[in-house]
């Protein structure tokens, strides 16, 4: 009998190599959106943002007064009635809180939209075309970010207030003017992202195939960057905020419409802060920080999300899986079969 023959009988003769007790089909895989870590984190961000998009949104449905209805006089403490009490104008400052809560979300969502796929856009096609190509949008990159930004949104603010269309004048106007000045720095990074998988195995495989240069970037080089374009978006989202409340306060904010920093701005032009009226000041304070900290917070859990290096409970994850392997050996020494020798 040949070797193989005998190795053969006597595996036969001994049964599985598997003990009883393991489980022998291999276990149905997991699908890929459980695999993430959704940690606290993650819920305490979501959590603030959902509460101010409900003030801003829902809220205006159910709230009595409006924006624009007078309801009293000029800085009239909170009461029953009107919670926040009056601004300067006599406006119940809750009404004007969400609505003003509502266009400075709509300002960033738009200009961080904008400003987003302008920087994916020119990101990925300098780092993956590369020579003059990146030299020359790079070089370009460069000299808008050697321009301070705050410059260039107060110029391009005033300049838009002078024109006499209301389009450029309200929110959408200040929103493209925000987006298109904030998108340097993630273009630089998108490049480099970019640079580094323009040089992977697949790349070529698809050059191979045939496929375009258009084609290779939205399919083979955008879905690689497709967790840091959101984490941009967060952030760019939180910046445009801040810019279109810095542009409000010093007077260029959107024309004919509540902003955070608009009330802001009125409650500073009405002494508000030397007579005592926190009402008027304060609560748009706290909701501006409550954007910017939540928002803020949703991009580190993101980074936690995306990066399983950094996701919390990983430690533990790996422990339990030492503790499986150990027990899976040691039920397998238990049953160890005889060595079968030549």
């Amino acid at each position: 009998m040949t070797n193989i023959q005998s190795a053969a009988v006597t595996a036969e003769a001994e049964g599985p190599l598997v003990p009883a007790g393991l489980p022998t089909e291999p276990q149905k895989a997991k699908p890929a959106w459980r695999s993430l870590n959704f940690g606290p984190r993650m819920w305490i961000s979501l959590g603030i943002i959902g509460f101010v998009a409900a003030l801003a949104f829902i809220g205006p449905l159910f709230y009595p007064f409006g924006p624009e209805e007078k309801v009293g006089s000029l800085y009239d403490s909170p009461s029953a009635e009107h919670i926040l009490g009056t601004e300067n104008f006599g406006y119940d400052v809750l009404a004007v809180l969400m609505a003003s809560a509502r266009n400075s979300i709509i300002i960033g969502l738009l200009a961080g939209t904008i400003a987003v796929l302008i920087g994916v856009g020119i990101g990925i096609l300098a780092g993956y075309v590369g020579g003059w190509v990146e030299e020359l949008l790079m070089g370009f990159t460069n000299i808008v970010l050697a321009i301070p930004s705050i410059v260039i949104l107060i110029l391009i603010s005033i300049s838009l207030q002078s024109t006499g269309v209301p389009f450029l004048k309200g929110v959408v106007g200040l929103a493209l003017v925000i987006g298109v000045t904030s998108w340097p720095w993630t273009a630089r990074a998108v490049r480099a992202q970019a640079s580094s998988v323009a040089t992977r195995e697949h790349i070529d495989v698809a050059k191979l195939s045939g496929a375009r240069t258009p084609s290779i970037m939205v399919r083979d080089v955008l879905p690689y960057l497709a967790s840091y374009a959101v984490m941009a978006w967060v952030l760019q989202l939180a910046s445009a905020i801040l810019a279109e409340s810095t542009l409000s306060m010093l007077g260029l904010g959107p024309s004919g419409a509540n902003s955070l920093g608009k009330q802001l701005f009125w409650a500073l032009a009405f002494q508000a802060v030397a007579t005592g009226a926190w009402w008027a000041f304060l609560p748009p304070t706290i909701v501006l920080t409550m954007i910017s900290f939540g928002l803020l917070y949703l991009q580190s859990s993101l980074d936690e999300v995306f990066n399983p290096r950094l996701r919390r409970g990983k430690k533990k994850n790996l422990a339990k899986a030492a503790a499986r392997r150990e027990e899976t050996a040691r039920k397998l020494a238990e049953n160890k079969p005889v060595a079968v020798h030549a």
